[in-house]
């Protein structure tokens, strides 16, 4: 198809791939400096040390389960007879008397007690009678059954929780057995959500004519949460210059990432991008993908917070976060790997994308019983205003930048969303 005009030719070669903005994107993303905090707040977050224990896990020999500790070569007689062994006592979990066991003597024991010196093995209480003053031992144990070894879990000097690692559940019950009350971790990066433009009202007035409610505060915010950062919605800032200025200025110092949505494209676009170019260098592109083309990034303030600049069109704004915004905050968070899911799956339906320009287009994931195989049907259409169909979603599907049609049949990629409950 040729072309009207040289204009719209010259400005598609003006255009930047995504990948090639996603690497510019990416090489600004800066950890957090690390924060120490108490055990029960680190959850969620990533380890900032090698976390070393000081103590052995268990601290000492201990049982396992409910028994008699014995010494395992009392269990075996000439023959396989029951053996009959006098208790000489009893510790319950918890107990700091020292005990001694003799020979052919057996002590009564709780999950979790300390077992007496020279005993060497747990005898369960259902292998027994249960008798308080002479047990009967119906089945003899092997030395070291159903006890818990000093250090078998953790040595002096084995490293609990390694640099890196996310702390969950499991993390969290480990630096309390090695008795770490607080660990230093990678705090979320901190996000700042501004939404600009003279039409926007909050959510809680009535819309005259003319008026839109501001939904990009609180969309972007909540994706930036599910990307795991801390985020402060600024919810609308009027476009005066110097307003927006310094409402920016402020945010740069307590933002690791601030996102400014409505200062992309046209006359308010301008507006923007002038007002913040005192702040620092801007770069202005338009992005080969759709929707969300209209961009702007770059590092403001006097640490260089990586700053965007997103359309105000509500379902543009929220793919472009989903594309680039999102792996800054996964990387800026330490993750190895800050990319969504991908999948192939055959499309259900036929879909048209935009000549030139990588397609993110929404898609509902599926799966075939029969033969396992990953299915996607297209909503909606490839129109930038539809919020409703991307609620509907699972998934982006992924179209090449030289596909304008892909026919129903056809395998694609398709990028996971959040899983919907």
């Amino acid at each position: 198809m040729t072309r009207a005009t040289s204009e719209p030719a010259a400005a598609e070669q003006e255009l930047r791939s995504v990948d090639e903005q996603l690497a510019l994107v990416l090489q600004a993303a800066v950890r957090p400096r690390p924060v120490r905090v108490a055990i029960s707040e680190a959850q969620g977050l990533l380890c900032a040390e090698e976390v070393v224990a000081e103590r052995a896990l268990p601290g000492f020999d201990q049982a396992a389960v409910d028994g008699y500790a014995v010494r395992s070569v009392d269990l075996r007689p000439a023959g396989d007879e029951p053996v009959q062994l006098p208790v000489v006592g009893e510790i319950p979990a918890g107990s700091r008397q020292p005990r001694r066991l003799q020979p052919g003597q057996a002590v009564r024991v709780a999950t979790g007690a300390p077992l007496p010196t020279l005993a060497d093995a747990v005898v369960p209480t259902a292998f027994t009678d249960g008798h308080p003053a002479n047990v009967v031992v119906r089945q003899s144990v092997p030395s070291a059954a159903y006890v818990r070894r000093t250090g078998e879990d953790v040595q002096v000097g084995d490293i609990a929780v390694r640099h890196g690692d996310t702390i969950g559940a499991a993390q969290v019950g480990l630096l309390a057995a090695v008795g770490r009350s607080k660990v230093l971790v990678y705090p979320r990066p901190r996000v700042s959500i501004i939404s600009v433009g003279d039409e926007l009202v909050d959510i809680d007035r009535v819309p005259s004519t003319g008026q839109v409610y501001d939904v990009n505060s609180y969309a972007l915010a909540a994706a930036a949460r599910d990307a795991g950062a801390e985020v402060s919605r600024v919810g609308i800032v009027p476009g005066e210059p110097k307003r927006l200025r310094e409402v920016v200025e402020g945010r740069l110092l307590m933002s690791e990432v601030v996102v400014v949505a409505g200062g992309a494209g046209g006359t308010a676009g301008e507006e923007v991008r002038t007002a913040l170019s005192e702040l620092g260098q801007l770069d202005i592109t338009r992005v080969a993908m759709h929707p969300g083309s209209a961009q702007g990034f770059g590092r403001l303030g006097p640490d260089l917070v990586p700053t965007f600049l997103i359309p105000g069109n509500p379902m543009s704004a929220l793919v472009a976060f989903e594309v680039l915004i999102r792996p800054l905050i996964r990387a800026a968070r330490g993750s190895r790997n800050p990319y969504r899911r991908m999948v192939s799956a055959r499309l259900l339906s036929p879909i048209t994308s935009v000549q030139g320009r990588k397609g993110f287009l929404r898609g509902q994931l599926l799966r075939d019983e029969g033969n396992g195989e990953y299915l996607v049907q297209p909503l909606g259409t490839s129109g930038s205003h539809l919020l409703a169909s991307l609620a509907e979603a699972n998934c982006l599907v992924n179209v090449d930048e030289d596909s304008t049609e892909v026919p129903a049949g056809e395998m694609v990629r398709v990028t996971f969303l959040a899983q919907r409950v």
